[in-house]
């Protein structure tokens, strides 16, 4: 190694000195380098940036940037000709635009490991466990919780040298990567991911404007919506003799509350284990009071729906009631960390997750645009249904989706026959064109094949149709054996991919991605092993999905570099603020929002193209003041 300081002199190290402008030189001469920063803390808006490592396997320049500033690399970091080698780039990338640098052309060996093994327990991803994985090094945790907290004090030695071998970790890591990417053939689906953390990391570092008065508004109305649900409870409890041993036999009272106001009922809602001591009057053999089981039992007591009602608003208020105010930074915007590969392929956020955001409106309104700025947000329509359609070449579905018509309409219309046309009222909008009626009965029916439409991609089967639909089992097996038989294309497009999976023990995307997610509990000839057909069914039901959740995330992460590229290139007014699924959020001035609606809407639908290349998904772009779904 050949490592070089470049800050304040330092007498008695074993390093030798260098200048700012060496180290452009010599980096702008490479291709390919190893990048890593030490920071303060964990916070871009908080704390700084206080050493910068950039270099190649035979030269690594350590900067002081308490003392150095690393502007004079902006064209090396800039640079869509040099590759940037980073391990979780989001981190780095943040302090880095902090001093005003945006970093092009990067290889992350987080996200690019995270390729590699999707889907496996038992794989860790951290920097440590990668680099003992490949190199069978162990890093010094000791030198690396030095920095945090770090200000003035000279590095050491040790803390340079612990910098610079990260820089050459990094690189030799990547060697070891790109072999197993074309072992497996997921080299374009990784320069995906890696174009895509550029967005990921432009959404995080932007953030988000939030009306906090107007956000304490509104949860405060939530939670007392979820009061008078409570106060519904307790009057069930107190006028049902059944539930006479939680009425309380004392109550303690006080100077300033009326007996009538006084709570007389000895159940706290919010515990599972009370609850379900409840509902075991109305349900000797219930074990569990979460959702999924209590669907099932809706209609047994009207307690229970109730109960369902207030923990979807505890929820609300939980994680987006006052306290997700806590969220919001000294530059008063929230500011979201996604994590970028899940097993599918798609997104999650924390802190705050905004994925989760209730589907409601009314929180997401609080959101508004800059002065002088408007939200442009656009969205895939029926885009999971397109990758059903495309993948299975279904020409109904097909069909449907090339003239525009109500696709959940029209498979109602063939699965239920002559029982869809006599349900037909007067002037019924399908049987004229096709669209959505308003008939009642052909209403029913819609949801309940639209429950199937959509269900297919979650491997939905007869128990939880039945419970969706709130019908009988014998009613739902009985629907979806007429579904497939109307639709074999489909059927026989799932049943693909379910075996694919149970035979190879992986699923794929589609192309030209191909992004894996590998079963960690399967093993050659497990479809054999009668015991495990609960494992083989869970398998086969992940291999159904994945490829469709998959497509559907590796063509808005790929909307999501073609709208960073064009924005980079073009100079535009735009900025990246959000992604939610299928929906890609940005804000522009006011006076380019038309300009970049009919922009936005073509990248999007460009971007599709990539995957689904019959051209029939289309995107839908609106301008609003604030946020919207």
């Amino acid at each position: 190694m050949d490592v070089r300081f470049i800050g304040p002199d330092r007498q008695f190290s074993k390093f030798s000195s260098a200048t700012i402008e060496e180290c452009v030189e010599y980096c702008a001469s490479k291709r390919i380098l190893g990048v890593d920063t030490e920071t303060e803390g964990f916070s871009f808006i908080t704390k700084k940036m206080i050493m910068f490592q950039i270099g190649d396997m035979d030269r690594q320049y350590v900067i002081d940037t308490r003392f150095q500033s690393i502007e004079p690399l902006r064209h090396v970091l800039e640079s869509k000709d040099i590759v940037k080698v980073f391990h979780n780039a989001k981190f780095d990338y943040k302090f880095i635009r902090a001093v005003g640098i945006c970093t092009e052309n990067v290889w992350d060996t987080f996200l690019v490991e995270r390729v590699i093994h999707c889907g496996k327990d038992n794989i860790r991803f951290g920097l440590a466990h990668v680099v003992k994985r490949y190199l069978n090094k162990t890093l010094s945790k000791d030198v690396r919780n030095q920095f945090v907290g770090l200000t003035g004090q000279p590095f050491t030695d040790s803390q340079i040298l612990y910098g610079a071998k990260d820089v050459v970790y990094l690189l030799s890591i990547v060697e070891h990567q790109k072999g197993k990417l074309d072992e497996y053939g997921l080299n374009e689906v990784a320069q995906l991911e890696n174009d895509a953390v550029l967005a990921f990391s432009d959404i995080e570092f932007e953030g988000l404007y939030i009306d906090q008065q107007e956000w304490l508004k509104i949860s405060s109305e939530v939670e007392v919506d979820m009061r008078k649900v409570e106060k519904d409870m307790d009057d069930v409890i107190l006028n049902d003799k059944r539930f006479e041993p939680f009425v309380a036999k004392y109550v303690q009272g006080d100077l300033f509350t009326t007996f009538e106001d006084l709570r007389k009922v000895d159940v706290k809602w919010s515990s599972p284990k009370q609850v379900l001591e409840v509902f075991q009057v109305l349900i000797p053999e219930l074990e569990k009071v979460d959702a999924k089981i209590l669907y099932k039992y809706r209609k047994k007591h009207d307690l229970i729906p109730a109960y369902m009602k207030y923990k979807e608003q505890a929820k609300i208020v939980s994680a987006y009631g006052k306290a997700f105010l806590e969220n919001v930074h000294p530059d008063y915007k929230i500011h979201t960390d996604f994590t970028q590969i899940l097993n599918t392929g798609r997104v999650s956020s924390k802190a705050p997750n905004m994925q989760q955001m209730p589907a409601s409106n009314r929180f997401r309104n609080c959101i508004k645009a800059p002065e002088g700025w408007v939200f442009v947000s656009s969205d895939y329509s029926s885009q999971e249904l397109n990758v059903i359609a495309y993948g299975s070449q279904d020409p109904v579905w097909l069909e449907a989706l090339k003239e525009s018509q109500d696709l959940h309409s029209v498979c109602a219309a063939l699965v239920y026959g002559d029982k869809w046309t006599n349900a037909a009222e007067d002037n019924c909008a399908y049987m004229k064109n096709k669209s959505k009626c308003n008939c009642p009965e052909h209403k029913s029916l819609r949801t309940k094949v639209k429950t199937v439409n959509f269900g297919l991609a979650y491997g939905m089967g007869p128990n939880k149709l039945a419970d969706t639909i709130e019908s009988s089992l014998g009613e739902a097996k009985e629907l979806i054996e007429q579904y497939f038989k109307v639709f074999p294309n489909i059927g026989n497009f799932l049943t693909k991919l379910e075996k694919f999976g149970v035979k190879y023990g992986y699923a794929r995307t589609y192309p030209p991605y191909n992004r894996r997610r590998w079963f960690s509990e399967w093993f050659k000839g497990i479809d054999a092993e009668p015991s495990l057909k609960g494992i083989v069914g869970t398998i086969g039901r992940a291999s159904k999905n994945t490829p469709i959740q998959g497509a559907s995330a590796d063509m808005t992460k790929l909307a999501l570099v073609l709208i960073r590229d064009f924005i980079r290139e073009t100079n535009a007014p735009v900025k990246i603020v959000m992604t939610v699924h299928d929906q890609i959020d940005t804000v522009c001035s006011r006076e380019y929002a038309e300009t970049w609606k009919v922009k936005m809407t073509e990248l999007m639908e460009e971007a599709a193209i990539k995957i689904i290349p019959n051209g029939l998904l289309k995107a839908e772009t609106n301008i609003s003041e604030c946020w919207e779904k």
